[in-house]
């Protein structure tokens, strides 16, 4: 299995032509047995590499043997070794970030600060198969569409996954065999975190019914990845024709769009490619068309929607505009400003603990009107603050919280009828808040986009 791992892995590298033995390659190594083994592989196939670990210092004890195992056999294989410890707890805090995006947008800045530094051509990161089919699963609970079925991309940029040909079973029969040594996350085996419920729960319940489970996936999505460049390219013929520019203004002329092609898909990957606009929003937008709701205003990241007669209007939000949005009963997700809310409905025998970060509320569904309102909040504005019975102004909750002039522009609230729910990102309204008698919780997670 050994020898038979390394010569794929080889000729993985050469198929997709993602890196040469002239290129410095940066090795992102956590000390788990996925990157150790990436580390193995490109040392005995004799690449130029180094080793950059990160200590998000969050778990422990543990965190600080993961940073010395890495450490010690960077040191044995004589490469350089980068390391950084990262306030990760405090930049949740600053933020308002989940962990997973805070994490992310850290390690990858300081890659990419090496590579320039240092002189690396690739950041190569350890996902492997398996990585890749969670992925799909996780997009396709989230209906993020046939792009996000497509599994883990091979090469972005600088950034190449060598390891995507082999399944975990594989590295894992490689480790054994060459008595390389790695650290297990405990955090692998919680079930708190959606990847792991599919690892765990749902994709062993599959194997069980088909034991090629894994290598069949990787068909399908190599094949749904041949399908979306294909799709990719035949949209952006329809865009040469069917949306122009109006001061500024991106205006798709539903009219100039295929009759015979379904009207709903196009709209999709139009607005989803270029613009950031997600499924759910993009599915009530359609909904608008067809009731003729003219006026109605759908919001992306940084972009605003508008259907108009024919026509869907697409423009850069404005600082004035207030977003506000209704959120409907079962709706997945809302954006506010850099951010987007994520909503799920559990019951409340699954709520592990009621103590939640900043970036998340849990509210009583049973109190709620819905559709909800989100808007940015307004002069006026007043709450009953979680764990206090007396009212205080929204704005003066902005003032505690010592918020700069743009951080208070980005601020949103949550509306139930007139009343405001969860001040985004800070407090939610002690009215809304579970108790002994709560059946049915509404959880709302936000996090930066």
């Amino acid at each position: 299995m050994g020898k038979l791992l390394a010569q794929n892995f080889e000729r993985y590298v050469s198929d997709y032509e993602l890196f040469t033995h002239e290129d410095r390659i940066l090795l992102t190594v956590s000390g788990g047995v996925d990157s150790m083994v990436m580390l193995s592989l490109f040392t005995e196939a004799g690449y130029r590499v180094g080793v950059a670990h990160c200590n998000f210092q969050l778990r422990g004890a543990e965190s600080e043997e993961d940073e010395l195992l890495v450490a010690e056999e960077a040191a044995r294989l004589g490469v350089p070794f980068y390391n950084r410890r990262f306030e990760t707890a405090q930049e949740m805090e600053l933020t308002g970030e989940s962990m997973e995006m805070a994490a992310r947008r850290l390690r990858y800045a300081w890659f990419y600060e090496l590579c320039e530094t240092e002189g690396y051509t690739a950041i190569a990161v350890a996902h492997h198969a398996d990585d890749s089919v969670e992925t799909f699963f996780i997009n396709l609970l989230r209906g993020t569409g046939l792009r996000g079925l497509t599994g883990i991309s091979t090469q972005v940029g600088r950034v190449v996954r060598p390891l995507l040909f082999a399944t975990r079973k594989e590295i894992l029969e490689y480790a054994v065999q060459h008595k390389i040594p790695y650290r297990e996350d405990s955090s692998n085996r919680s079930t708190k975190y959606l990847r792991n419920k599919i690892r765990l729960g749902l994709v062993p319940r599959i194997r069980e019914i088909n034991p090629k489970f894994t290598s069949l996936m990787r068909r399908n999505i190599s094949r749904l990845t041949d399908a979306q460049h294909f799709i990719t390219q035949a949209v952006e013929r329809i865009r040469e024709v069917a949306v122009e520019q109006r001061n500024g203004v991106d205006c798709i002329c539903l009219d100039r769009i295929d009759a015979a092609l379904p009207r709903n898909f196009v709209l999709y990957e139009l607005l989803n490619s270029a613009y950031g606009f997600k499924g759910d929003v993009i599915d009530q937008l359609c909904h608008a068309l067809d009731a003729e709701a003219v006026g109605r205003r759908f919001y992306a990241r940084d972009r605003v929607a508008v259907v108009d007669r024919g026509v869907v209007l697409v423009s850069p939000i404005e600082a004035e505009d207030s977003c506000e949005v209704q959120v409907p009963e079962g709706a997945l997700r809302a954006y506010c400003g850099n951010s987007v809310l994520f909503f799920e409905k559990r019951n409340i025998d699954l709520v592990e603990e009621f103590s939640v970060p900043a970036n998340q509320a849990l509210l009583d569904a049973d109190k709620l009107q819905w559709p909800l309102t989100l808007r940015r909040w307004r002069e006026g504005d007043w709450f009953i603050p979680f764990g206090m019975t007396g009212k205080k102004k929204v704005s003066d909750l902005l003032i505690d919280k010592k918020l700069s002039i743009p951080e208070k522009q980005r601020q949103f609230v949550l509306l139930s009828g007139d009343e405001i729910v969860w001040v985004v990102g800070q407090r939610i309204d002690d009215r809304y808040r579970l108790d002994e008698k709560s059946e049915h919780v509404l959880c709302i997670t936000r996090e930066i986009v």
